[in-house]
């Protein structure tokens, strides 16, 4: 499976190479990947280890550096034939990829390295199981922006539970984005609770229904810090492993204790990702 996902990788990046001018959008990138736009984002990232937007600048900075020392043309045209307004905008997008000045980089007269697949850092494994879950009907309030500050929405979404008398039930976030694909202001998510059913849902909370189905489910303890390393596994290494297609719905996340009264290592969290 992981030849599987290494070659929609590819395919992805030799459409960037081919496509700098055109659309290199997360939906236009899902499509030529062939893999559902809820969960695409996250998979390339766990597997490469950068996001599509680094890729994009490091293959224009790997052409730009070509053409510098290849090409006799001043650094604000080659600048401008690699999708940089300027030459300080350029300059500095060629620093941060390749430590050195376009200028120092063509006077040492060598070219950039191609981009080559692969993802470094921890080789951490976490428990995994799969189970067939029940669809789960929740009340939900509705975030956009900074993922970190949710909190504010899991305070409406409780008050107000509690104020109508809602009996307990397991608390419920979904995150749309991967927070290093998409810009901030962009980011979507929802602050949820289970329901049962017929139970009325009013301002400020909206329904929102879970599909049913097969489900890998990873148990987390930890911080919530510690959540992103846990997704970059499952969207990686397990995804790659195990050879799991995936159903074009949200992952989420079931809170089994709170920040509030639980000590951080100890916080207990289930990631489900739905499988075909």
């Amino acid at each position: 499976m992981r030849q599987s996902y290494e070659k929609r990788v590819l395919r992805v990046i030799a459409y960037i190479h081919d496509h700098l001018d055109g659309d290199l959008s997360l939906d236009r990138l899902a499509d030529v990947a062939a893999m559902s736009r809820f969960h695409w984002h996250r998979v390339y990232t766990a597997v490469t280890g950068e996001s599509l937007a680094q890729t994009v600048r490091r293959i224009r900075i790997y052409r730009a550096s070509i053409a510098l020392v290849q090409s006799p043309a001043s650094l604000e045209e080659i600048a401008a034939l690699h999708g940089y307004p300027s030459k300080a905008s350029f300059s500095r997008a060629f620093k941060a990829v390749t430590g050195s000045t376009p200028a120092a980089y063509r006077q040492a007269g060598r070219a950039l390295t191609p981009y080559v697949i692969g993802k470094t850092g921890s080789n951490k494994m976490y428990d995994v199981t799969t189970e067939h879950a029940a669809p789960r009907h929740l009340a939900v309030v509705p975030h956009k922006g900074d993922y970190m500050k949710i909190s504010a929405a899991f305070e409406t979404m409780a008050m107000t539970m509690a104020a109508r008398g809602a009996p307990t039930a397991a608390m419920v976030g979904i995150f749309l984005h991967d927070t290093r694909n998409t810009p901030v202001e962009d980011l979507r998510s929802f602050a949820g609770a289970e329901v049962p059913e017929g139970f009325a849902i009013t301002a400020p909370l909206e329904p929102m229904e879970l599909a049913g189905g097969a489900y890998a489910v990873l148990h987390f303890k930890g911080p919530y810090v510690g959540l992103q390393a846990a997704y970059d596994y499952l969207f990686g290494a397990w995804l790659e492993a195990i050879g799991a297609t995936l159903r074009e719905e949200p992952c989420f996340e079931v809170y089994h204790n709170s920040p509030a009264d639980t000590a951080p290592d100890d916080l207990s969290t289930d990631i489900y990702l739905p499988l075909g």
